[in-house]
Parts: structure tokens; sequence; C-alpha cells
């Protein structure tokens, strides 16, 4: 294909620079200088945080990386610019030489190599202008095969192509690969009822619904009178196919108008993976096309995949999250409740709320298995406000049973900090709920901030000048603990059971163990222990004066009834102690 000539002029190339070195920017910069043929914007980027920050709210033609700056890992760190990029082209530069390096950063998704030792005018402008024309024709090619699409375009040579060319990308990167065959169930009766011409805009109108719901990096062909074609590159694993199986399924959900009529439409798909399925694209859309007819033997909206094992695997999270989905509306959903206990005076304390979910035909799920599904699929945003509910209803009901001053911790998902009314949203279950807000805790982990550290702790502030205290879970096991308790308003921090679980098994952990109490209290926070089950974890954390502890040594998490019951009898003890 040949680009307009008004795409291929020159023009502004928009850069992002991300080194350390203010020094290498400036070098870097400097070596562009003086083309005629691009005008260069070149922005600076010296930390993670401002890296995250520019790429949400900024657009950038391409990105020079020097390998030193990432957060942990190389490949993680490009796989996180492709998603934050939109797949835009990322040139690695590294001191070591192009056999070493260019290999393994190239698979990991670097688009380009350069050594530093060997940088100059010539390779580097000429690597960063390839790169950005490279873009461009992609861009083109994009927006071409879009129009293809919408307007009814057929070309299965093309399509073949297409599929042809994401296989050898597939094959050398090592990723894997799928294909997506849709076909429009019962078409025939759509044109008999609206006319050919009709039944056309009908397809373009779906096409365009379900190519706004793909990635950048997949391509959507249609391929015949009612059937389409998606290519999905890049793929992880069988959850990466789900998530475009579930907006597919999204973008058919809703009627499509035609002529003033609103029509319902279903679809059958059919999915064939490499390298499983195949290595050809004769093969694949052959076992694809076999799929999509097994599809069709379900009612309404389905898919099946050419391979078993994925198809059960893919099968079972869309039902387990279509049945999490009714779960909530269903009240099938039900919180548990552990009991911190103060090692000074034995009293309870507070209680953690723990969320289960009483399946109609599994029974009790726990939330090891529900939970990611929960996140992956955003309904752990509803989930997370229902808890918050439930915990007010049942802190106002503690304090009417003869409880007062029992604190209720909520786990706040790191899911929850993507909604941008989550302060208002609280603010308003806590004001209707009418509860004393000192009393609720919200227990949040390291990994709940790293989306949006700046919104994330403006959240905190404003919650907190509510009266609401923060927990900080599973201390210990993140990257960046001494910088959240500096900077955030947490009370509490909660250690971690696998350090707790190795007391007596490793100096190490009893080292961590002491060093976060001493750490903690100096900063005048509490301590909370996780998953003692032992007299001797007991003792142990009773002489380095830890503030509270939690496990199956007092208690295991409990419905309501049965917390009610385990607080009167620790109630009456006391009393005949007493």
């Amino acid at each position: 294909m040949t680009l307009p000539l008004e795409t291929m002029r020159p023009g502004q190339l928009r850069l992002l620079v991300l080194t350390p070195e203010y020094a290498d920017f400036l070098w870097l910069n400097a070596l562009l200088a003086g083309d005629v043929e691009i005008s260069v914007d070149a922005t600076w980027c010296p930390d993670l945080v401002d890296c995250d920050d520019l790429i949400r709210n900024a657009s950038f033609d391409v990105i020079i990386w020097d390998c030193v700056f990432h957060g942990g890992s190389e490949a993680s760190f490009l796989q996180y610019l492709a998603v934050a990029t939109s797949e835009k082209p990322v040139l690695a530069l590294s001191a070591e030489a192009p056999e070493q390096r260019a290999p393994e950063l190239l698979a990991a998704g670097a688009a380009d190599y350069l050594c530093r030792q060997s940088l100059d005018h010539w390779n580097f402008r000429r690597a960063v202008k390839c790169l950005w024309y490279r873009e461009q024709l992609s861009e083109s090619a994009h927006g071409q095969l879009g129009r293809e699409v919408a307007t009814g375009f057929i070309n299965r040579d093309l399509f073949f192509d297409r599929l042809q060319q994401a296989l050898l990308r597939a094959e050398r990167a090592g990723h894997r690969l799928a294909l997506l065959h849709l076909n429009i169930d019962d078409f025939r009766s759509i044109n008999e009822s609206f006319g050919y011409q009709k039944s056309d805009q009908l397809m373009m109108k779906l096409a365009e619904r379900i190519r706004h719901s793909l990635r950048r990096v997949d391509s959507l062909m249609r391929i015949g009178g009612d059937e389409l074609a998606i290519i999905i590159e890049k793929v992880e694993d069988s959850l990466d196919i789900t998530q475009i199986i579930r907006k597919v399924v999204s973008a058919l959900d809703e009627p499509v108008t035609i002529d003033g009529h609103s029509v319902v439409v279903n679809a059958s798909l059919g999915v064939a993976t490499y390298p499983e399925a195949g290595d050809s694209t004769e093969n694949l859309l052959r076992r694809a096309n076999r799929a999509m007819f097994e599809a069709k033997r379900d009612p309404g909206t389905s898919y099946r995949f050419y391979d078993r094992q994925l198809h059960i695997s893919a099968g079972y999270q869309l039902r387990l999250e279509a049945d999490l989905r009714n779960a909530l509306r269903g009240k099938e959903l039900e919180l548990y409740y552990q009991p911190r206990i103060d090692l000074a005076t034995e009293e309870v304390r507070g209680v953690e709320c723990l969320l289960r979910w009483n399946h109609p035909e599994r029974g009790l799920v726990g939330p090891d298995e529900f939970i990611p599904v929960a996140e992956r699929s955003g309904l752990i945003v509803p989930i997370g406000y229902w808890v918050i509910e439930q915990a007010c209803k049942r802190l106002q009901e503690s304090a009417e049973l003869g409880f007062p001053g029992l604190v209720f911790a909520v786990n706040l998902s790191f899911r929850q900090f993507h909604d941008r009314k989550m302060t208002e949203t609280i603010f308003r279950i806590i004001f209707n709920a009418n509860v004393d807000t000192s009393l609720l805790e919200l227990e949040l982990t390291e990994s709940a901030m790293m989306h949006d550290p700046e919104y994330a702790q403006r959240c905190l502030r404003e919650l907190n000048q509510l009266g609401i205290s923060f927990a900080l879970d599973d201390f210990g096991t993140g990257f960046s603990s001494l910088s959240n308790l500096q900077h955030l308003p947490i009370s509490l921090v909660k250690i971690d059971k696998s350090f707790v679980q190795e007391l007596g098994k490793s100096a190490d952990a009893e080292h961590i163990i002491r060093a976060i109490i001493s750490l903690a209290h100096s900063l005048q926070i509490s301590v909370v222990a996780e998953g003692v089950e032992t007299e001797g974890q007991l003792e142990f954390l009773r002489q380095q004066h830890c503030d509270e502890i939690q496990g199956y040594y007092y208690a295991r998490p409990m419905p309501w009834a049965d917390l009610v019951q385990f607080l009167n009898k620790r109630g009456q003890a006391a009393c005949l102690q007493q």
C-alpha cells in the first residue's frame, strides 16, 4: 500500500525521551537537531511517576528508552509501554553491543535497538525517522482497513495476507495469536426482511461497533456477506482472548436500528489459536470455521474454541463472571468477620470484613477464585461499595448489641482507584449509614496506589478528613512501603502472614518482624500481625510489643451470627475473670 503524499510530508515529530539523566536528553536532542525534514518536539521524562502521567495526558509518535529506566523488569516495562501508548514504537538504547542486547529487547517489544557507544547523528536520525514513517504507514493502513470494513469491502486475499504477516510476527517474537471467525446467525432472514442493501448497512454498523472495542494491535476484516474475522495478536493466555470475546459479545448485545426497526442480532464465534490449532493461514481459518459451526449448536450469541482445553478455561472464566454479576443482584454475596485481638488486654478490638460467595450450585466459593475474576471484569468496584455498605450496617448493629468501639476493616481493591467518584460514593454510603467514621478502617495494598499515586493520595486525604482511618495490608512485601508510610495517612500496618508463619523456622523472618514493629511504633503507627496460628508465634509477637493479632489461633473468619456469639462468650469470660 502506498502512503498518500500528504501523509509523507515533513511534519512535527513528538518524541518522548525516557532517561534519568538530563545531560543524555540534551545529547539525544542535539543529535536530531538540524534535520530539515522533521521538526522535533522532544519531552524529557526522568522518573516512572512522570512517565505514567505523561503517557496518559499527552500523545507521542516515538519513544526513546534508555534501558536503565524501568521499574524492576525491562520486559514488564516494555509491556506496560505497549499497553499504555497503544503500541507506539520504542527505540531502545543501551551500552551493550547489538548482538548481545537486540534480540532479547526486540522479542520483548522494542521496535529497534541502538548501542550508545556507536551513536551518531546519521544512525540516530535514520532509526528515529524510520520508526516514525513506519508508524505513519501503519496508521494509514489501519485507517484504510477501517474504511474497507465500514464500506462493506470484502477481500479474502487481503485478509490472508494480513493473517500471514501476523503469523510471521508471532513466530519471530514467540507470541501466541488467535483468529476469531464471526458469523451472523440467520442472516438470510435479515436479507429477506430488509433487502441486501439494508443488511449490508447492518454489517457495517456491527463491524464499526466491534472495531471500537478492539485493541489497536488487533485487525478486523469482513471476509463474507455475513462473516467477520478478527486477528488477535500478542496473546498471553486464554484470559486475553476471553476479554476480547467479552467485548465482541457486548458489542452485539445492543439491537441495531435498520429502517426505523430495532433488530436483535445473534452471532456464532469460532476461535483458533496459533500454535495450538496450526501454523498456517489455511489451517487457522479452517479450524476457526469448524469451531464457529460448533458454536451454532448453542442458542443466542455463543462461541467455541477449536482447542478443547482453552475452551474449557475461557468458558469457565466467562461463566464465573456471569454468575458473579448475578450474585451481586441476587444477594448471594456474604461478609465473614475475623476478629482482631488486642495483645495487651486480650479484648476484641476490631474485625476484618471478608467477602464470601454462596454459589447456588458450587456452594461456598473462596475469594482466591472469584476476586481475580471480579478485578479483571471491573465488577470489584460495585462489589467493593457493597462491602463498605454492609460493613457500615453491621457497625451500627454492633453498637446496638452492646459492642461499641468495635473497628470494622474493609479491603479496598486497586480497581476502586480507577473510579473517579470513589470519594464521593464512599461519603454517600457513610452519610446514609450515619455511623462513627472513626470505627471504619480501609485496608489497601501498595499495588492499589500504583495506578495513579497522585489521585490515590488525594482520595485518602479526603476520606481521612471524614474520620476514616487506613491500614497498609501485606506490609513488607512491596517495594515502596517506607514512602507510603511517609506520604499517606496510614495509622496501622499489617504484617503479612508469610513472615508470621516463618517464625521459629527463619531468623530472617524474626528480624523483619522486629524491624517492622520498631519502624511503625517510631512513626506512631499501630501493628497487626496476620496469620497467627501457634502459641510460639503469639509469644514472640507479645515480646516484640505487637499491638494486635489476627489468625486461627483465636478465631477463623465467621458469619455475623457466629461473630455475635463469639463476642458474647468473650464478654462473659471477661466478667468471670473479674
